[in-house]
């Protein structure tokens, strides 16, 4: 569609802007550098064989800035492009009320905010758009550092010993243990120091190793 009819419908139409009627998704899209970009508006009232357009505006809105068209969708031709467009990066398609606009091996001049519209009677009905921004690296989401856990010390007690039917005390090095912490009066394995508040398990455990006075 050339400029000249676009002026024309433009004083003859009345423009309705962010219409409910139609709705597109997502709201903002951002896509990596020769990839693709599928942009959506779905038509909340029933069309018939009314043609849905695509539009881009490479700038922020103004009165300076306008509109391009890109492509239509027509009932019985499917996808008409419009002029100076590579055809072979541009297609629209039809999923029940839903219109497609994809996009393939997009560029940063690409980038822009693309708008569905119908033309009706007696106005223009635009969706709220869709801004499209193309980049050479997308941002990446830092990953949550994992906390270490720290290995359990494990306390090995070596077997005591017998040598002549005479039972060998082991030698580990020991620590009194004091008043109020389990048992008293006993030497305990450093490692088991303050681990075991059961006075019985630890008698138990450490009774080959129990100095005897």
């Amino acid at each position: 569609m050339r400029p000249r009819l676009w002026l024309l419908l433009a004083a003859q139409l009345a423009v309705v802007r962010g219409s409910s009627v139609l709705q597109q998704t997502p709201a903002y899209i951002q896509v990596q550098t020769n990839k693709m970009a599928m942009l959506s508006c779905e038509a909340k009232i029933s069309l018939g064989n009314m043609r849905i357009y695509w539009l881009r505006q490479r700038q922020a809105p103004s009165s300076d800035s306008h509109h391009e068209f890109l492509a239509l969708w027509d009932s019985t031709k499917g996808t008409v492009h419009g002029e100076e467009v590579e055809q072979e990066k541009i297609a629209v398609f039809r999923d029940a009320s839903r219109f497609i606009l994809n996009l393939t091996s997009v560029k940063p001049e690409d980038s822009g905010i693309y708008f569905c519209m119908i033309i009706g009677s007696p106005e223009l009905t635009f969706g709220k758009g869709t801004q499209l921004s193309v980049v050479d690296f997308l941002p990446t989401t830092a990953q949550p550092t994992k906390k270490s856990t720290p290995k359990k010390r494990v306390c090995r007690l070596p077997r005591p010993a017998t040598q002549k039917g005479r039972r060998r005390r082991a030698r580990l090095r020991f620590i009194k243990q004091p008043q109020g912490e389990g048992i008293s009066g006993i030497l305990v394995p450093r490692c088991l120091h303050g681990n075991y508040s059961n006075t019985a398990t630890l008698q138990k455990l450490l009774s080959p190793w129990i100095l005897k006075t």
